[in-house]
């Protein structure tokens, strides 16, 4: 009997653990995440012609970037190259990208103060595919995420902007200097531009 017991709870606590998960793999768990992001940025970029000190523009950048996987997206732009290179260069070569996208995420910040739209938000077990209308003034962007539930918790694994996808974008850069001069120039490169960064 105790061990017919401890089964049926056993049995009971996975119902639940699984439930709850999947409960939370929603897309209107993925809409709040993305929307409270939204507003937090929208709130540090303030109006048009702000001023940002240090502090404010390492905010924005933590904000903006904090619920990408960087090693997912480049592990995409470095594509079999990255099975073929060590642990410890690929470590780099994720911190040295993860620098120079984090960089690039506030060259443009009118952006973010673009009204965004949700058009779809898709979720096919632990991969959601989200599309977005971002509008600034007159001019409207699609950008749609794709997103994948890790460790608890949605995070962006690749970014299209007018349907050109990030990682594919980075890709073709890398690509073109690796099946030119290897990947050693690409790394020397990349740790130019994030030393700029």
């Amino acid at each position: 009997m105790y061990m017919l017991k401890t089964v049926i709870k056993v049995i009971l606590l996975g119902v639940f653990l699984t439930s709850t998960a999947v409960a939370q793999q929603t897309p209107e768990d993925i809409r709040s995440l993305l929307e409270e992001r939204d507003e937090q940025i929208k709130e540090l970029v303030g109006p048009e012609g702000t001023e940002y000190t240090d502090d404010q523009r390492q905010q924005l950048k933590e904000i903006i970037n904090g619920v990408i996987n960087f090693e997912a997206m480049a592990k995409e732009a470095l594509e079999e190259t990255y099975d073929t290179i060590s642990t410890e260069k690929r470590t780099e070569f994720v911190d040295l990208f993860a620098t120079i996208v984090r960089d690039q995420s506030l060259n443009k910040l009118d952006i973010y103060r673009a009204k965004v739209t949700y058009e779809d938000i898709q979720v096919e077990g632990d991969e959601a595919r989200v599309e977005t209308l971002a509008q600034l003034e007159n001019v409207r962007t699609p950008v749609n995420y794709e997103m994948e539930y890790q460790d608890g918790q949605w995070v962006i694994v690749d970014m299209e902007i007018d349907d050109v996808s990030t990682a594919s974008s980075y890709n073709r850069q890398f690509q073109r200097i690796i099946n030119q001069r290897g990947f050693e120039p690409l790394l020397e490169s990349l740790r130019k531009r994030a030393a700029r960064a």
